[in-house]
This record gives structure tokens, C-alpha cells and sequence, in this order.
């Protein structure tokens, strides 16, 4: 039974992962990257023997007991210099299980866990054979809002560290059976532009454009992420709510838009500026329509912001 991660942005060949786990006859195999000091202890980190088999198991840990779990990672493989930069082995939080073991596992040994990586991983190492499994290409774990706004921001460079336009490996995403996207007298660089959307005498700098996004003249996006929206709204509809003074979906004309998300269906004024001048970290704004996290200005979900509103 193979257990995956909704949260991750990764490609797996799972059934190399499946066949290592057959051929080492491990209980549990948990897949595992080398990772440097900066990030160790937001992961599980493990101890391996020459076999790959997992001899001690920490979920994040910091400070000594961090310390602890440093190993030489020459044994999965790196280069003596890939080594020394990253000297933990983090488990990727996606496992291949026996299926009598998972069962007795979660029914008879640990019925009331609630996590696999804090709980049943560290329990099962103690008498079960429990192999790691290398995985040493781009992994990410987007469960954050920094981590999701920088891996999104990062699928635009050129090139980008993740590509989803593998022609061996391709990645879908479901169909929505929308127009291409339609560009006016445009600045665009670095960015990814989705269908449906409409942007006019812009610019748009390492960006990604969600789904029929529009995107008024005079606008500046940069370093900024739009979701887009689940609907259209028609130019009558458009027009009339602006000339009762209110907020059609997407940017208004003459706004600055950056380090920023914003949400789906959210409605952004003319000339706004949403920049995060003072440099916050963390606020919550609700009563305004968004938040900030990480430094990040988020708008949220259906949110309006009024003209010439600043932060």
C-alpha cells in the first residue's frame, strides 16, 4: 500500500519505489532526501545502517537533538561535496507499507495514532524493518504559505528547478475547456500566463496568472501570484459595477501588485498598491480582506479591496 502526501510537488516513478520496497522485504519503506541544515528540522529525520535500513527516527527536531541525527550521506550515494552541504536524510512523508503490516498496525499496535511520521514510523523502527528509499531530484513541500508562493514563483524561471512540460513524464491538470489567454500591448517576463485570462497594457514581471484572471492598464505584477477566478463576469456586468463606484473581479487599473497572492474571485480596486512596505511578517487583516504571512500579503477568497487602498 503505497501512502502519498497532498502537499508535495515532486515526480516519482512509484513503481521503482514499489519494487525497492519488494526487494529489500521491508515492512514500511519511507522515501527520503538529503537536506541541508536550514531546513532539517521541519522534517522527520532519520539514521540509516550500509543496508538502508532506518536505526533511529526524530520528527523535527532542533537544536542538540538535531544535532544528533547528522550522518554521512556518502551512503545514499552523494559526492563527498553534496555530503558536507547536506548532511541529513529528511524523510518526503510518503511511504509503501505490507498490507498486513499497515492493518495490524493501525488496528492491534497503535490504534489510536493520528500521523504516520511523529507516531507509527518511529514506533515501527524499533522492531520492524523499515528501509529508506533515495530520492535525490527536486522535492518540495508546499504546506506552507512562503513554500507555496516560492515553488509557484519559481515554476517561471528560465529555466525553472521543476518542469512540468516533460515530454516523457508529463503532469496534467484537469481540463476546464476555457480560451487561451488573451495579452494587449503587454510587458511579461518570467511568468506564466494561464488560460482564460485577459490582461491589457500591463506588466507582469516572475508572476504566475491564474485562470481567467483579468488584469486592468497601468498595472504592475511582480513577484506576485493571482489564482484567478471560478467564473466570468460579462463587460455589461463589468461596466455597471463600476460605474456604481463598486469592484469588478480582478486588478483595477493603475494598481502595484507585489509579493502578493491573491485569492480566487477577489476584487482589487484601481491604483491599490498591496506591497507589504512596512515589511510585516505577520497580521491579520480580515476586516480588510486579507493577511499577511511570512512577509507574504495574502487577499483573500472573494475579498474586496477598495480603490486606492495601500499597504
Amino acid at each position: 500500500i503505497v501512502i502519498l502526501s497532498g502537499d508535495h510537488l515532486y515526480r516519482m516513478d512509484y513503481m521503482k519505489f514499489v519494487q525497492r520496497h519488494r526487494e529489500t522485504n521491508a515492512d514500511i519503506t519511507v522515501a527520503a532526501i538529503p537536506c541541508d541544515e536550514k531546513r532539517a528540522s521541519d522534517f522527520g529525520l532519520m539514521k540509516i545502517d550500509k543496508t538502508g535500513r532506518i536505526n533511529d527516527f526524530a520528527e523535527k527536531p532542533k537544536g542538540a537533538a538535531l544535532e544528533e541525527m547528522k550522518v554521512d550521506t556518502t551512503i545514499l550515494g552523494l559526492t563527498p561535496g553534496e555530503a558536507s552541504e547536506k548532511p541529513y536524510i529528511a524523510s518526503m512523508g510518503i511511504y509503501v507499507f505490507k498490507k498486513e503490516v499497515l492493518i495490524d498496525l493501525l488496528n492491534e499496535k497503535m490504534p489510536t495514532a493520528n500521523d504516520f511520521g511523529s507516531e507509527i514510523i518511529p514506533e515501527a523502527a524499533e522492531d520492524m524493518r523499515v528501509q529508506a528509499y533515495l530520492f535525490n531530484d527536486y522535492w518540495e513541500d508546499i504546506g506552507t504559505m512562503k513554500s507555496f508562493f516560492e515553488a509557484n514563483l519559481a515554476l517561471a524561471q528560465h529555466p525553472p528547478r521543476f518542469e512540468f512540460y516533460d515530454a516523457l513524464n508529463p503532469i496534467f491538470t484537469s481540463p476546464r475547456f476555457l480560451p487561451p489567454a488573451k495579452v494587449y500591448n503587454c510587458q511579461v517576463s518570467d511568468a506564466i500566463i494561464s488560460h482564460g485570462a485577459c490582461l491589457e497594457d500591463c506588466e507582469v514581471d516572475n508572476a504566475i496568472i491564474g485562470l481567467r484572471s483579468r488584469v486592468g492598464k497601468g498595472v504592475k505584477i511582480q513577484d506576485a501570484m493571482l489564482m484567478g477566478a471560478d467564473y466570468y463576469e460579462s463587460e455589461d456586468l463589468r461596466s455597471k459595477l463600476l460605474a456604481e463606484g463598486k469592484v469588478p473581479i480582478g486588478i483595477g487599473d493603475g494598481s502595484l501588485i507585489q509579493n502578493t497572492i491573491v485569492d480566487k474571485n477577489a476584487r482589487v480596486g484601481k491604483n491599490c498598491v498591496l506591497v507589504n512596505k512596512a515589511g510585516v511578517e505577520e497580521a491579520n487583516l480580515e476586516e480588510d480582506g486579507l493577511y499577511i504571512r511570512s512577509g507574504i500579503v495574502t487577499v483573500l477568497h472573494d475579498a474586496t479591496i477598495p480603490d486606492g487602498f495601500t499597504i
